[in-house]
């Protein structure tokens, strides 16, 4: 066996077994001289939550990790619909040309993407139940691990893949703090055939709003059908626990924020077997100035890196594309942390404050565009959530190829 000298052996623990995690495992598996380890906290790997988009930005790192082929799954969102949840007026309807030579946009299950993932990633990456407790500084000799159960291990980086409430952005992130937004997101998924008599166009992608609360329902392959509900509420004076993620809601509890609504969606969520509702707080933090620490031992990728609480509904997309970059970078620079993680910032950092930046325009116009309205009423406030077609371009996000993204960056440096 011939060994590569001048590429230095790199002991690599990823933190979390998200899509994010998995996603870096398997572009590092195609780097020289690494070896890579996923300590995943859950004693069952499996994704929590109900649908997810694949769009055109999503396809693009399936397919450079060599993913894309695997997820079949999905029901392919060629017309998005905004309602008026009270009158079940139609606000605005998007249309996508259906184009045969290229991947649609679809909302599949969580689990068809993690599943996907899954069968490309080595056996033996992952270790299960190890919940990562503190990490310690070694200076030259990397970071070491303390896990719940009593492991110690090693590692020359660290990667922390490990979500909007990351123990390893927390750690070598100690001033970092994340803020309950006042948005609470209930979701399930159910059988199609058990509400598709309620209303024809609750077979199409959309979402059914009041001013402060919406209800999303899609079909998500299969026979299922996801229904994702947000209510808001004014966080100073509601709280929630930051472990509030994925835990079991009674059904009258959930009702009880969607009365304004439709009968027929009233109706659709008195259809949730008892037990079937998951409830999330969504937490949001500041922008990092660096997704680097420790003399770049640590990096974040991720929600971990942009704590945004799945503002754009593309988080699973984002942290693909964190982890084929970083991987690019370190096989670029032949394992060489300092020159592979600076590049990745550099890459990866001002993508994400134009995402920030952009929120914040956008919630300035909305409060602008009401304060133009006096007195708005509750069907004014209703449209001003719109965002329709006409307005931002937002295909740097949606449409973005991080291949494309990478060959630029490298020609700037040559």
């Amino acid at each position: 066996m011939t060994v590569d000298v001048s590429t230095p052996h790199l002991r690599v623990a990823i933190v979390g077994g998200g899509p994010g995690g998995l996603a870096t495992a398997i572009a590092l598996s195609k780097t020289p001289n690494v070896d890579v380890t996923i300590y995943e906290q859950a004693t069952i790997l499996r994704e929590v939550g109900a649908g997810i988009n694949i769009g055109t930005n999503s396809w693009n790192i399936l397919e450079l990790l060599g993913v894309a082929d695997t997820l079949t799954s999905g029901h392919p969102t060629w017309t998005v619909l905004n309602m008026n949840g009270r009158s079940g007026e139609q606000l605005h309807r998007r249309e996508t040309p259906r184009d045969s030579a290229k991947r649609p946009t679809i909302r599949t299950q969580r689990t068809k993407l993690q599943s996907a993932l899954l069968a490309h990633v080595k056996p033996g990456t992952i270790q299960l139940s190890k919940q990562l407790t503190r990490m310690i500084d070694q200076g030259v000799d990397g970071v070491e691990l303390h896990f719940k159960d009593g492991t110690i291990v090693t590692a020359d980086l660290v990667i922390g893949a490990d979500g909007i409430r990351s123990v390893v952005r927390d750690t070598a992130w100690p001033d970092y703090e994340i803020k309950f937004t006042g948005t609470t997101i209930w979701r399930t998924l159910l059988p199609w055939d058990e509400v598709k008599d309620l209303d024809p166009r609750f077979e199409i992608t959309g979402w059914w709003h009041t001013p402060t609360t919406h209800v999303y329902f899609s079909p998500v392959g299969e026979g299922l059908w996801e229904i994702a509900s947000r209510a808001w509420c004014d966080p100073t004076v509601h709280s929630a626990s930051k472990v509030s993620w994925g835990v079991p809601v009674d059904n009258e509890h959930v009702e009880s924020h969607f009365t304004e609504y439709l009968p027929s969606i009233r109706e659709a969520l008195s259809r949730v077997p008892q037990g079937g509702w998951r409830e999330f707080a969504a937490f949001a933090g500041p922008e990092l100035a660096q997704l680097t620490a420790w003399g770049n031992k640590v990096v974040l990728v991720g929600d971990s890196s942009h704590a945004l609480s799945g503002a754009f509904g593309s988080g699973a997309g984002f942290a693909m594309e964190d982890g084929w970059v970083l991987a690019q970078a370190l096989a670029y620079f032949k394992n060489d942390k300092n020159k592979a993680l600076p590049l990745f910032d550099a890459i990866r950092l001002p993508y994400y404050s134009r995402m920030y930046a952009y929120l914040a325009s956008e919630a300035a116009r909305r409060a602008a565009k009401l304060r133009d309205i006096e007195n708005p009423s509750f069907d004014e406030r209703v449209a001003n959530k719109i965002i329709t077609d006409g307005g931002n371009d937002m295909s740097w996000i949606y449409k973005h190829n991080i291949g494309n993204t990478w060959r630029e960056a490298i020609e700037a440096l040559e």
